[in-house]
């Protein structure tokens, strides 16, 4: 299933970027679905290319109940984030994986940060794939909407951090 959103934030690429990989806004983000965030890193400087990883304990308590069955009670969500450096205009491009385990979900996606002025554009493009034979688009489709939503929860959350920090 095909992952695709944007959203404009009024502020700056850097402050932007400097938002989503800032420990106590991924803190927030996952305490804002009532989940915890179990561990953080970033690899190398984020004035250029650098990752992040990022492991979340999220609850199923929005999935399908037959889906909860299979999961249990909560997902630990693995997402690993693979930033390019800044191009000449400051835009930015990283590239996301997110596992789930126990879940035959995988979860891959470009965001860019855009500059577009004082602005910036966050487009974010990917896909929702799951390895179950036969039921794999089905789970991936069941899947889709729940990721969006984090994703997309995320932009509008770093546009309510920016104001408030």
């Amino acid at each position: 299933m095909a992952l695709s959103a944007t959203t404009t934030l009024p502020h700056a690429v850097d402050s932007v970027a400097a938002v989503l990989v800032n420990e106590d806004f991924q803190r927030h983000t996952s305490e804002l679905v009532g989940g915890t965030l179990e561990s953080f890193a970033v690899t190398g400087d984020v004035a250029g290319a650098f990752s992040t990883t990022s492991v979340r304990t999220l609850p199923t308590t929005r999935l399908p109940e037959i889906a909860r069955k299979f999961v249990g009670e909560s997902l630990t969500v693995t997402q690993v984030e693979t930033w390019d450096a800044p191009s000449a205009d400051g835009s930015r491009q990283s590239n996301i994986s997110l596992k789930i385990a126990g879940a035959p979900v995988d979860v891959s996606a470009v965001q860019r940060l855009v500059a577009e002025g004082g602005s910036t554009r966050i487009d974010l493009e990917g896909n929702v794939t799951s390895s179950v034979p036969f039921l794999g688009s089905k789970i991936a489709a069941a899947a889709e909407p729940m990721v969006a939503k984090a994703l997309n929860l995320q932009s509008q959350q770093a546009q309510a951090w920016l104001e408030s920090h």
